[in-house]
């Protein structure tokens, strides 16, 4: 009979953890089951931070558009709750990126509001 070599599957499932792993620092590049932990572990903070991402960015548009409002004379939570009243519906983001590319627009826009 002849013989028969194995673990064809799991040392292409090895490969392929040690491939992700590609760019840690020591241990966690070569060692399978170091490799394996860090990919488990970056997979959380990836999944978390996605969300996170989301929270900044949010942030980000408030200090900006907060900066460009008072500029012009205005309070943030104030010109907020004038454009929910006139039923106004722009997102902060855009907001803000008008604020920092088109200042003049962004003034005449502000004193609309007003």
């Amino acid at each position: 009979m002849s013989r028969v070599k194995r673990g064809k599957i799991a040392s292409k499932r090895r490969k392929k953890v040690l491939k992700q792993a590609k760019g840690y620092m020591w241990r966690r590049k070569t060692n399978y089951v170091a490799a394996k932990e860090a990919l488990l572990k970056a997979g959380k903070y990836a999944y978390r931070d996605r969300r996170a991402k989301k929270r900044t960015f949010r942030n980000l548009w408030i200090l900006r558009l907060n900066a460009a409002l008072r500029e012009n004379g205005e309070k943030y939570s104030s010109f907020i709750k004038k454009l929910t009243d006139k039923k106004i519906a722009l997102d902060r983001k855009v907001l803000s990126e008008m604020a920092m590319k088109y200042p003049k627009q962004f003034k005449k826009f502000v004193e609309s509001v007003k």
